[in-house]
């Protein structure tokens, strides 16, 4: 049996705003089911092996580095509200691609600067490090074609005093930074659970993963 699907038998099962669903037929009257933030026509499975390899992810995940006063070196990550688990996760900076940011000479880096200032409030200098680690991977493909680029940005400051959390938009919520040093890191990468005992995503068990082999 061919297992690929059918691109022309793809059928809208759900749609809204930020999420749909579709049946992909891979052979006659066999379904497989996606959920996908994309538009039908833009779907991951409908494209060719050509626009597949050249595709923009969904959002970008970074692994923001503050490079302190006293060479100290710190993970930042944030506590964001997570519905569909019912708490605050610990997270990193991330979010999804503008329309703008997609318009821009550099997508991925133009969507981690803008997440940065909105999600951290800090504006990333020239004189600061943005580097693309992985351009578009999936995060669970079994079941959606979401993907996310990583990156890592390297921010050089004085002092914390523009660290905020108020451009929150629409329905993100959150409640506070981690500034983690390499010990703390390590033990929340190495236990999978936060200072509160909680469990986190698969995304901030990847940043702190690179910032415990980065720096």
């Amino acid at each position: 049996m061919n297992p690929e699907i059918n691109k022309e038998k793809v059928e809208t099962l759900y749609e809204s705003r930020f999420l749909k669903c579709f049946d992909l037929q891979y052979a006659e009257g066999k379904h497989y089911y996606v959920a996908s933030r994309r538009d039908r026509e833009d779907l991951a499975a409908k494209k060719t092996d050509e626009e597949f390899r050249s595709m923009l992810p969904d959002a970008v995940t970074i692994a923001v580095v503050l490079h302190l006063p006293g060479d100290e070196t710190r993970l930042l990550m944030s506590y964001e509200y997570r519905y569909a688990v019912g708490q605050f996760l610990l997270s990193p900076v991330a979010g999804l691609l503008d329309p703008e940011d997609r318009e821009a000479d550099n997508p991925l880096v133009t969507a981690a600067v803008r997440e940065i200032r909105e999600e951290c409030g800090l504006t990333v200098k020239e004189s600061d490090r943005i580097t693309v680690l992985n351009p578009c991977a999936f995060s669970t493909p079994g079941m959606t074609d979401e993907s996310n680029a990583f990156l890592c940005a390297e921010i050089t400051l004085d002092n914390l005093d523009d660290l905020n959390q108020n451009g929150a938009e629409g329905s993100e919520l959150f409640d506070g930074f981690e500034l983690l040093d390499r010990e703390r890191a390590q033990e929340i990468f190495r236990t999978g659970r936060d200072e509160h005992g909680n469990f986190y995503s698969l995304a901030a068990w990847m940043v702190l993963s690179l910032y415990l082999s980065m720096f």
